[in-house]
């Protein structure tokens, strides 16, 4: 029986199987180990409707092909943890049960809160909590949860968004849980979201981001490497971890950006999708390596 089949199986005829499987899952004592260094894989994108990796428009559509590069990437040394929505992650977990190795023992589970506001459309910034909640999230046993909060200076659904995200950051420090929040400045241009990636923009939006919900205390920001980071960064104490974006055309110019980045303060480590998943080589396994190669280096 190949995986698809099986794992259709369990989904229609033992659907608590899910549940039991992330009882089961190893934990481990804290997301953060003592070098105070996070590699995570990112795999949220499908649920907003963003399939494109690269040249590549539908990528990310192929499920199964999606799961075989997750599971690669997540065996790499180095690599501490995922982050994806309840499809994904769960996909994961019963993969695990039928494989018998399991890849998300002992790895830092994020879940991705907030997919409503899907690509392409005319709510694109309002962008409701359509997946995890923070009660989910710990009943789970993950460790944290991840909303992307876009600020759009002409949009009022911004506020919609803003007040929400607030809410989820509250939820999440009140269960001990990592608040991860990825804030953009965004415009429209001829009728689509762009994020504004200068540096001042940026820091506008990491400034407002650092000050959401009732505590900081559990806040860590997702960013963008953008031009000028020393002084970016210098707009907040809370612990940062860099995004990766699109798969890059140059990935050796990417990682020169992702390691001198990697070695301010503030930055914590990795959160890359695309540009790991689905390298220019396909090589998988050798673009994780390279990235916790880099995170090494600065451990």
């Amino acid at each position: 029986m190949d995986d698809l089949t099986a794992l259709l199986e369990i989904r229609v005829h033992q659907p608590r199987a899910i549940a039991q499987a992330a009882a089961r899952r190893t934990r481990r004592e804290s997301p953060v180990g003592p070098g105070g260094r996070l590699l995570i894989i990112a795999a949220d994108h499908p649920a907003r409707g963003v399939l494109r990796a690269g040249g590549q428009p539908l990528a990310m559509a192929n499920r199964m092909g999606l799961l075989d590069r997750l599971r690669v990437a997540l065996s790499r040394p180095g690599v501490d943890g995922l982050l994806g929505t309840p499809d994904v992650i769960e996909d994961l977990l019963l993969l695990d049960t039928l494989d018998g190795e399991p890849v998300l023992d002992n790895k830092v589970v994020i879940g991705s809160m907030n997919r409503g506001g899907l690509a392409g459309t005319a709510f694109e910034i309002d962008d409701r909590f359509t997946g995890y909640h923070a009660e989910a999230l710990h009943r789970m046993r993950f460790d944290g949860g991840k909303m992307l909060f876009r600020i759009d200076p002409a949009d009022p659904a911004t506020v919609v968004t803003m007040q929400s995200c607030a809410r989820a950051v509250d939820q999440l420090s009140e269960r001990g849980l990592m608040a991860m929040v990825e804030p953009f400045i965004s415009h429209r241009v001829d009728g689509r979201v762009h994020n504004d990636l200068s540096p001042e923009a940026v820091i506008r939006s990491l400034t407002v981001a650092s000050g959401l919900g009732i505590t900081s205390a559990y806040t860590w920001l997702k960013v963008p490497v953008v031009n000028d980071m020393e002084r970016v960064l210098a707009a907040s104490t809370l612990p940062v971890l860099l995004l990766g974006g699109e798969v890059p055309a140059d990935p050796d110019a990417t990682y020169r950006r992702w390691q001198e980045a990697l070695r301010l303060p503030t930055v914590r480590g990795l959160v890359v999708g695309r540009a790991l998943l689905y390298p220019p080589d396909d090589d998988v396994a050798g673009a994780v390596d390279t990235a916790a190669g880099l995170l090494e280096e600065v451990r």
